[in-house]
């Protein structure tokens, strides 16, 4: 029996080829440093961690969950972007909860996009934005984020026939994986950019907490108009390091949240409410491990920054993200210098060709490892690499 065409023509997802290389190494008996896959490496808070005991506990939870979600989480992820952005949302019809940010990333298109439709999607960019989209039918439409631009969309580049035909746009920011920020006057384009041409945009929010030097991220939300346009989305992933819990959400826009839960109602059963009771626990409880999150991470980016910086690179500190964006030396490609950087000083780190052909010329570190084990990863490239040219 043959698979559908869909997919047959769907790339493998990039981090599963990033696992199966570790795990084959690993085999060898090699001794790895992973700097490859975003993953947070510090432990969910405690209260957060006795709020889901508890609720577990709670029969009343061990049943179906709703599909939007509990009204509670939802009520708890809109008082969080009042507090942090001064965005009033309703929780009953403007956000929706969703089995992780990734989950409702793939669903979106889902609501929108027939076979032969367009999607306007970032290049380098996160891999599912582009797949959800081939799940659907659609076509890609691929914006290149370059370093001349900021790692920002050129809009004026899209050319007028291509946005008429588009159905969503996806933006990123803090990015994934350039660690590029973007403020609200770029917000402010996106939305008469979507409003020209009546589309739909879709802000990936992830690493919204997750930055430095005093900096804070906007959301797309705060921009005026954002409502009337797009969603963004987000979770508890990243800043309170539960990306295993699975829990996340989208808002903003009410019909487009409307037609997502109406996706969602037909194909999951809502996230474990056990889950979000510790969601709600995280969005309202103790900030505090926050900051330490922050200092953590940021001493991270100092030591990879400051230690490819030894070698001959010239990067410059992200102000958000934990990840650090970096070109690849002279004569090599982003994947030969990935799987020579694996053979011989057995450290990951991810292609940037892997996030779209833009990224080609680049890699992507991930500073979700100790820092005992970054300065071990940069002496290892150190006797492998030398001094570095570009």
């Amino acid at each position: 029996m043959q698979e559908a065409r869909r997919i047959r023509e769907l790339p493998p997802y990039l981090f599963a080829r990033i696992e199966k290389k570790i795990a084959a190494a690993r085999e060898r008996g090699v001794d790895i440093i992973s700097l490859g896959i975003g993953d947070p490496d510090m432990p969910t808070p405690a209260h957060v961690i006795d709020k889901l005991v508890a609720a577990a506990h709670n029969p009343e939870n061990h049943r179906y969950p709703t599909s939007e979600g509990l009204l509670a989480f939802r009520q708890a992820v809109a008082g969080w972007y009042q507090r942090l952005y001064g965005v009033d949302l309703d929780p009953r019809r403007e956000v929706v909860t969703l089995i992780g940010s990734k989950e409702g990333i793939a669903h979106i298109s889902l609501c929108y996009v027939d076979p032969g439709d367009i999607n306007l999607v970032p290049d380098p960019g996160y891999p599912v934005y582009n797949i959800g989209t081939l799940l659907a039918g659609g076509e890609s439409y691929f914006m290149p984020l370059t370093a001349a631009n900021g790692f920002l969309p050129d809009l004026g580049a899209i050319p007028g026939d291509v946005a008429r035909r588009a159905k969503l746009m996806f933006i990123n920011y803090p990015n994934n994986p350039t660690g590029a920020v973007a403020d609200l006057k770029f917000f402010r384009e996106v939305v008469e950019f979507a409003k020209s041409y009546d589309l739909i945009v879709c802000h990936d929010a992830a690493y919204s907490e997750i930055t430095y030097d005093g900096y804070h991220a906007p959301s797309f939300l705060q921009t005026p108009g954002a409502k009337e346009v797009g969603i963004e989305f987000n979770s508890v992933s990243k800043p309170y390091n539960m990306t295993g819990w699975r829990l996340g959400w989208a808002c903003g826009r009410a019909d487009v949240i409307e037609a997502l839960t109406r996706i969602k109602s037909n194909v999951d059963s809502g996230a474990f409410q056990a889950v979000q009771y510790a969601g709600i626990a995280a969005l309202t409880g103790p900030q505090e491990g926050l900051a330490e999150v922050r200092r953590v991470y940021q001493e991270r980016r100092d030591i990879i920054v400051d230690g490819f910086n030894s070698l001959g690179w010239h990067l410059d500190k992200p102000k958000a993200t934990f990840y650090v964006w970096a070109p690849v030396p002279k004569g090599y490609t982003s994947a030969s210098f990935a799987e020579m950087v694996l053979e011989k000083a057995g450290v990951i780190i991810t292609p940037g060709n892997g996030y779209g052909s833009y990224g080609e010329g680049y890699f992507r570190i991930a500073l979700t490892i100790s820092k005992e084990r970054m300065r071990e990863a940069i002496e290892r490239l150190g006797r492998v690499l030398g001094k570095v040219e570009f």
